[in-house]
């Protein structure tokens, strides 16, 4: 047997495995690491922050209290503790702009690799999940595949942070896809950036109606493909740059290979489309070039999973407080048309926010698993609230702050006692 084969033969161990690098995966991994866990944290891609940062979704959605029309007060935050932290670290190091909301992800990668590191998470890159072994109503452990081969972890406790609920699909645990009505999700997007942009010549607040109504004319004569209804631009941090939240795909799943290869495609081919509309059609684009695209197309839906309890609009606008609450939000249920043009847009109340549940953060009957993240048990309206980045945040912070008690405590996440989890989670300055 050489050294390659020998490679390829590897077993790992750890306290806590989270599978998915996202802002909800590091929050998991770094909360349950400074409580004394072992934690191993999994991630396909070759830096940490997932959508943040290979997605180029940008800025962070509001996470403060609304006191008007898409005004937040940043003196009440909803979203905080890990949260909180990450936005103080990345000020510090310049990383942080506009309404403290936009980010640069080059500092954001840096900052969450020096956050892992201090806290003792290990980290692993470039490696994914092939398959998962489920005895009854626990995970014994997950098989990867990278550069070393195969490896086969063992773990206390299992975080699904994937985004996408990977390892409740391979441990068949129930789940939701799209809205109740026809399965379908939300349409998929590929964020991107232009630059060399006269900004003496274009203001985005200036100038943006006359964008959009030119925008829309052009849709109108089918001279623009898009299904989105509008140009969607935000502010960067560098000059002469700003981010387009802009492209449309429709119809296809995140949970298909095949899908999600041609909706990376069909993203870039709108991504060149616009530019090319806007460079010929607006002043101060004449000289501007498609700086980057996203590695990763943005996904705002995929498998949710199925538990004790689910998180329904209702629940959001009457701004429920759960007994087991583990997190806020206050963001807008926010449904972007799943079958073309159209977003519907429905407020939390002004001055509140709503709870998250921690039954609805366990996939039901299973005993050491739990998601960080989006795909946590709620309804198609109630997820296009919950998905966004901070509250994805906080909801990792709660799982990572449970997969240490499942570990010092020697409890599953049916007998998780939750006084115990609130009282870290707001002893680390979190909201609930």
């Amino acid at each position: 047997m050489n050294l390659e084969t020998k490679r390829c033969c590897i077993t790992e161990q750890a306290d806590v495995l989270v599978v998915g690098g996202g802002l909800a995966g590091v929050a998991a991994a770094v909360t349950a690491a400074r409580n004394g866990a072992n934690v191993m944290l999994v991630e396909r891609e070759g830096c940490l922050g997932g959508m943040a940062t290979i997605g180029l979704v940008n800025p962070f959605m509001p996470y403060c209290v609304w006191v008007g029309s898409w005004k937040q007060d940043l003196a009440q935050p909803v979203n905080a503790g890990w949260f909180t932290e990450l936005l103080e670290a990345l000020d510090a190091e310049g990383g942080l702009g506009d309404g403290r909301q936009t980010f640069d992800e080059e500092v954001l990668k840096w900052v969450l690799d020096r956050m892992c590191r201090d806290a003792g998470v290990r980290v692993l890159f470039h490696t994914v999940m092939t398959d998962v072994e489920r005895v009854g109503d626990e995970i014994r452990l997950v098989t990867l595949f990278g550069k070393s081969g195969t490896m086969t972890v063992k773990a206390t406790c299992f975080v699904d942070a994937t985004g996408d609920a990977d390892i409740v699909a391979m441990a068949d645990c129930p789940f939701e896809i799209g809205r109740l009505a026809d399965g379908k999700s939300q349409p998929m997007t590929m964020c991107f950036r232009i630059s060399g942009i006269d900004m003496l010549k274009f203001d985005k607040d200036r100038d943006g109606e006359a964008l959009n109504k030119l925008y829309k004319s052009f849709r109108e004569q089918g001279l623009l493909h898009n299904p989105r209804e509008d140009v969607l631009i935000f502010n960067h941090m560098s000059e002469g740059v700003l981010h387009f939240n802009s492209t449309r795909v429709l119809g296809k799943s995140a949970t298909d290979a095949w899908d999600l290869s041609e909706a990376e495609m069909e993203g870039r081919e709108q991504v060149f489309e616009l530019h090319r509309f806007l460079r010929e059609n607006i002043s101060g684009f004449e000289n501007s070039r498609v700086l980057m695209s996203a590695v990763h197309i943005g996904i705002r839906e995929s498998r949710r999973i199925v538990g004790d309890v689910q998180v329904t609009a209702e629940d959001l606008l009457a701004c429920r407080r759960f007994p087991d609450a583990i997190a806020r939000g206050t963001y807008p249920i926010d449904i972007h048309n799943p079958d073309g043009t159209g977003t519907t847009l429905r407020p939390i109340p002004y001055g509140n926010w709503y709870t998250l549940p921690f039954r609805a953060l366990v996939p039901k009957g299973m005993k050491n698993l739990i998601i960080a993240g989006k795909p946590i048990s709620a309804t198609h309206e109630a997820h296009s609230s919950t998905r966004i980045m901070p509250i994805c945040a906080c909801v990792g912070e709660a799982a990572g702050a449970a997969a240490s008690l499942c570990v010092s405590q020697d409890v599953s996440m049916q007998t998780m006692p939750i006084d115990v989890l609130q009282s870290m989670i707001t002893a680390n300055g979190g909201l609930i």
